[in-house]
């Protein structure tokens, strides 16, 4: 027997919420497929599954907060049938009722859910938890504070398209009030409730308008950005305290690399068309892998080169805050690849929807605010790597070539680096191996 549990998704994650199971017992998993939703102070990830197995029990219900390492479910050994699911326990109709004076409070999932109720004017005693032992959770509140829905008049026949479904994961139902999803018109699954991926595919598919959201989601997200801005305080703080950072800079000559992706762009359709960003990208990549020593994590003392160039990509979230997740080999890809994995990362971000091994495996990462008219980024690095790449906005100046002064494209690049690693040696290579790449975009 195996167990699945809470994984670390970053140097900064010490507990986490389960907010949607993707599998039930006695399902079969192979290693990568999704098990769960887990809730991060900057994300909703994917988790996926770490060995083959038969799910034999969930130990953790929806909604429950956890500490990294601690177990989710159970895997039951190879060729044995797994458990049956214990059944919950009513209390006797004839049991002795509690006397009011002793009466125990509302179980709560945390300190936040009260909170939130208290906001929203919800009575706790009035609410069916639907968290571990019935454990009232934040989507049990956001769902008791949502105005309810208004009866038909008598005479209206029932309409075929609002027969909604009977069960929906609190997390579905979370996302239903995000993306403005009427659960009363999604199909009911058949043997299994509603889950997110349900909800995301009715939001890519409706074509009206969202309606407006229930009050209670305002102080909701406050509370996450809130959360996000203290978590990166203290892992920006650990860093600057433990990292001796360098600094360096150069200035690219886009000239040669924009000509060219402009030519090549008239060749392709509109959704695979590059944009600098990828171009950007696919030089970082190739300089790390050209430098390994910035490449890769600084643990117990010593430098530990990365497995690939997993490429973090910055990413700020609309509500907030910033993750890096993860384009994998990208000094392998192709830069079609490159483009396509970018936008996928940005969207998925975004959507709530990225995986664990995006945000646990970058290696060295890249933040690029030229759309945002910043000249040159300073970073802070994300331990425990030991590099972050910048890039400034393309400007148009004047620029020395051969001797001729004309005006040209050109980019700040910038490198922070952990000292205990390289020197500024390393990183010079490092920043003239970007420039080299860009100098031949055909070779990219």
């Amino acid at each position: 027997m195996s167990d699945f549990t809470m994984p670390s998704l970053g140097a900064d994650m010490d507990e986490g919420t389960l907010l949607e199971w993707l599998v039930k017992p006695g399902d079969t998993v192979q290693k990568g497929d999704l098990m769960a939703v887990v809730d991060t102070s900057k994300a909703a990830v994917e988790v996926e599954s770490f060995t083959d197995g038969v799910v034999e029990s969930l130990v953790v219900e929806p909604g429950t907060r956890v500490p990294v390492g601690a177990v989710l479910a159970t895997f039951a050994a190879a060729g044995a049938e797994p458990a049956p699911p214990e059944p919950r326990k009513r209390p006797s109709r004839h049991a002795a009722k509690m006397p009011v004076a002793i009466a125990e409070e509302p179980l709560v999932s945390s300190p936040l859910v009260r909170r939130e109720a208290e906001r929203a004017g919800v009575d706790l005693a009035t609410v069916t938890g639907t968290g571990r032992g019935g454990a009232i959770t934040r989507a049990d509140v956001a769902h008791a504070a949502a105005p309810p829905a208004v009866p038909a008049a008598p005479h209206a026949r029932p309409s075929e398209g609002r027969r909604g479904p009977a069960r929906v994961t609190p997390y579905a139902r979370r996302l239903a009030g995000e993306l403005g999803v009427d659960l009363d018109r999604l199909p009911a699954p058949e043997r299994r409730p509603v889950r997110a991926t349900d909800v995301r595919a009715a939001a890519a598919g409706s074509e009206r308008p969202a309606p407006e959201r229930p009050e209670v989601a305002a102080p909701a997200q406050a509370d996450r950005r809130e959360e996000m801005r203290r978590t990166i305080a203290t892992v920006m703080a650990r860093s600057k305290r433990e990292i001796p950072h360098y600094y360096l800079t150069l200035t690219i000559d886009l000239d040669r690399a924009l000509r060219w992706m402009r030519e090549r762009n008239r060749d392709l359709p509109v959704a695979q068309r590059l944009v600098p960003a990828a171009l950007l990208l696919k030089a970082a990549a190739l300089a790390a892998a050209a430098n390994p020593g910035l490449n890769g994590f600084w643990v117990d003392d010593e430098f530990r080169p990365g497995s690939g160039v997993h490429l973090g990509v910055a990413v700020s979230l609309r509500g907030g805050g910033l993750v890096a997740p993860a384009i994998h080999d990208a000094d392998q890809l192709d830069l079609t690849d490159v483009m396509a994995g970018m936008r996928d990362v940005v969207t998925r971000a975004r959507a709530g929807r990225l995986r664990r091994a995006e945000l646990s495996d970058p290696t060295i990462t890249v933040t690029n605010l030229g759309e945002q008219g910043v000249e040159s980024v300073h970073g802070v690095i994300y331990p425990p790597q030991v590099a972050l790449v910048g890039f400034g906005r393309v400007t148009e100046r004047p620029w020395a070539v051969d001797g001729l002064l004309g005006v040209r494209p050109l980019t700040v690049a910038t490198l922070a680096a952990d000292h205990r690693a390289t020197d500024g040696f390393t990183g010079g290579r490092f920043l003239a191996a970007v420039d080299e790449r860009l100098q031949s975009p055909e070779e990219l």
